[in-house]
């Protein structure tokens, strides 16, 4: 893909003058997905790295537990369930 092409979809995608986009792709070595995402806000996610299965298990329970709890929260506040403790 040519530099051209590529600030035209960084133009298309974003509110960024032809200027700015250039800018931007040299910031970025050339890349306009990168451009496009820090654009939006959208940043890399890091992998964590799992020293041990079971940490990895814990970490999966508590997890889930936190969304069930958030799910809960939200069913008490519609009045659909009946607050526990």
């Amino acid at each position: 893909m040519d530099t051209k092409s590529k600030i035209d979809i960084i133009m298309r995608q974003t509110n960024y003058k032809e200027s700015e986009a250039i800018q931007k792709l040299l910031d970025f070595n050339d890349d306009h997905l990168y451009v496009i995402r820090e654009y939006m806000g959208i940043s890399e996610q890091k992998q964590q790295k799992i020293s041990s299965i079971n940490q990895e298990i814990y970490r999966q329970l508590r997890k889930k537990h936190t969304s069930i709890m958030k799910e809960y929260e939200v069913r008490v506040e519609k009045g659909e369930a009946k607050k526990v403790f």
